[in-house]
Formats: C-alpha cells, sequence, structure tokens
C-alpha cells in the first residue's frame, strides 16, 4: 500500500486514517500470466480491485463483501493524540471481545467468512480469492475448519503473496 501512516493521532485522526489506507493506491506487482483460473472474486475494497488488475489484467471479477476487509475504527473519541499502534492494538481488542464500538465483531467477521467458504464449497470451483490481511487469518482458519488444506504453516504474510487452499 502506498499509505503514509501518521505516528500518532487523535481518534478523529484515526478514523481518517483507516479511510485513506482503504483507498491508497497499491504497490507494483509482477503480473501473473494466466488465465487458466475461471473466477477471481474480490473484496468491495477498491484496493482488491487493483490488485487483481495488475495480476491478471482486464478481466471480470466477482466482488464480494463476504471478502471485505475487518473494517477499524477509534476505540474512544479523544482530542488526545496517541501513537497509531495504541488506535490499532486497541481496535483489534474490541474486535476480539466483540465490543460494539468496532464497525464489526469478531463474531460478525467468522459469520462472513463461513458464508463464503460454504458458498465455494457449494459451488465445488476452482477460484482466485484477492482480499485483506486482517480478515484472510479468520478466513483462512474458518477454510481449514471446513476441511481445506494450506500450503503455509506461517500465520504471517507479505502484501501480495499467494496461500494455495484445497479442500
Amino acid at each position: 500500500m502506498k499509505h503514509i501512516w501518521k505516528k500518532s493521532c487523535s481518534s478523529d485522526e484515526f478514523d481518517e486514517e483507516c479511510r485513506l489506507y482503504d483507498t491508497a493506491p497499491i504497490e507494483e506487482m509482477t503480473r501473473v500470466a494466466t488465465n487458466e483460473v475461471p473466477i477471481i472474486y474480490v473484496s468491495t475494497l477498491d484496493r482488491s480491485t487493483q490488485t487483481a488488475k495488475m495480476l491478471y489484467g482486464e478481466r471480470d471479477f466477482c466482488k464480494s463483501e463476504l471478502i471485505h476487509e475487518v473494517p477499524m475504527k477509534a476505540a474512544f473519541d479523544t482530542k488526545l493524540k496517541l501513537p497509531i499502534w495504541v488506535w490499532y492494538f486497541l481496535g483489534r481488542i474490541q474486535w476480539m471481545t466483540d465490543n460494539k464500538r468496532q464497525p464489526e465483531t469478531r463474531k460478525q467477521t467468522v459469520e462472513r467468512a463461513e458464508r463464503f467458504t460454504k458458498d465455494i464449497i457449494e459451488k465445488n470451483e476452482d477460484c482466485v480469492l484477492i482480499s485483506h490481511g486482517f480478515f484472510m487469518h479468520t478466513l483462512i482458519s474458518v477454510m481449514k475448519i471446513n476441511g481445506f488444506n494450506s500450503d503455509r504453516t506461517s500465520a504471517f504474510y507479505k502484501n501480495g503473496e499467494a496461500i494455495v487452499m484445497i479442500l
């Protein structure tokens, strides 16, 4: 992502930083020279469509809100400037504890991942999924519970990294 986060900010500024990150252009990626993949799912955030176009060129992509990044907002309202990592940490703790302050709770994220996983199992199709880092942790866990195996054992990935899941 071509977004440089502020080092510290107020709650309103953090919310704006999150919005700016979601709309920031992406880094250049190497194009995949294949048209063998019949379907490519992308989230509704523009950055996943940008990534898909960079990797696969101009073609039709299936947009799905089910694979959207987990949204985040400031954990509380204040004019006090806190380090960005504090806002991020508190927001994710609230998400993990299903705190209603966050736009989506962990339970809701898991439910989205379960719906998407069940959809692709029912369709029984090979596909590519272009989504977002934090959401992918939940999706991969849900897919493994539903019988998928991964080519990866690490829970840490870089932007643009591929993870192969096989049912």
